[in-house]
């Protein structure tokens, strides 16, 4: 299973520097996934929880790309009907070229209505439009050879019963965020009917979870990713024996003011990292001697 980071592309602390700083730092942790997150207006809804400045992801990514060598580039989620989809599909098809092919479009549908109003698209028909939207780059993908898309993954965002009817009919992984520790399960089961249903496969599944590491335990109403070390490595093997094979982890838990010292997101982070391998290689010597 691998391993994300969604990386903070706002707030008081964020700038190109410092979005660079963050890019070197999960890659030579040995993180797999770099992912940022979307807004286009940020309208008095947006800005309450993800004040200025806040980098476009595209933009953000195809420079990040420049200064990475290995790690996959996505977006954590993209809200596709803030764009035209074929604009969609050229930037995406033009990231992943200037990537070397690391790139992975994560969709959703958005939640700020302010900022839908702003850009003039009509918020109560957001999931139609992300549905025809994901159709057209599909097609634009596969129709016109310059695009040069490659195999790009699209990850359909989002936790609600249309966004699971939405990755089985037209993603290639599901991309759930920030949930429970007893939700999932049945949820995947919802999933596997759905899918069969439409005579589908099972779409991979890619979560983001909250990374908040604590001193004390975290009690049985916490969100996956919270607690202590010990208890976010059991989190991280309970996905993996779901059938997670990428995990993305969301260290940002709220405050704008984060942004500024970095550092102890880096630091949790790192003791994730170290403490995962460590779990990993308990695992493999475990099986070869049995």
């Amino acid at each position: 299973m691998q391993l994300g980071v969604n990386v903070p592309n706002f707030g008081p602390g964020t700038n190109p520097a410092r979005l660079q700083e963050w890019a070197q730092t999960v890659e030579d942790l040995g993180y797999d996934v770099l992912m940022l997150s979307d807004h286009l207006a940020i309208t008095p809804d947006v800005a309450a929880q993800y004040p200025a400045p806040f980098y476009e992801p595209f933009t953000t990514l195809a420079w990040l790309a420049g200064s990475t060598y290995r790690i996959k580039l996505g977006t954590s989620v993209l809200v596709i009907p803030y764009r035209h989809p074929l604009q969609i599909a050229r930037m995406a098809a033009n990231l992943n070229d200037l990537s070397e092919g690391r790139f992975i479009l994560g969709a959703g549908v958005g939640w700020a209505r302010q900022e839908y109003d702003v850009l003039g698209v009509p918020f109560d028909q957001r999931g139609r439009l992300t549905n025809d939207h994901l159709r057209a780059i599909r097609e634009a993908w596969q129709d016109a050879a310059d695009y040069r898309a490659g195999d790009i993954p699209i990850w359909i965002g989002g936790s609600s019963a249309a966004a699971m009817r939405r990755a089985v009919h037209l993603g290639d992984a599901w991309h759930p965020l920030r949930f429970r520790t007893n939700w999932l399960p049945d949820a995947l089961k919802s999933m596997k009917a759905l899918a069969a249903k439409a005579n589908k496969p099972i779409p991979a599944l890619a979560p983001r979870i909250i990374l908040d590491l604590k001193n004390e335990p975290a009690d049985d109403s916490r969100l996956v990713g919270e607690g202590t070390i010990d208890q976010v490595i059991g989190d991280l093997n309970a996905l993996r024996d779901l059938g997670a094979e990428v995990v993305i982890l969301d260290p940002f838990s709220g405050d704008p003011s984060e942004t500024l010292r970095p550092e102890i997101a880096w630091q949790a982070l790192a003791t994730v990292a170290a403490e995962y391998r460590r779990a990993e290689d308990r695992r493999e010597a475990m099986d070869h001697a049995g």
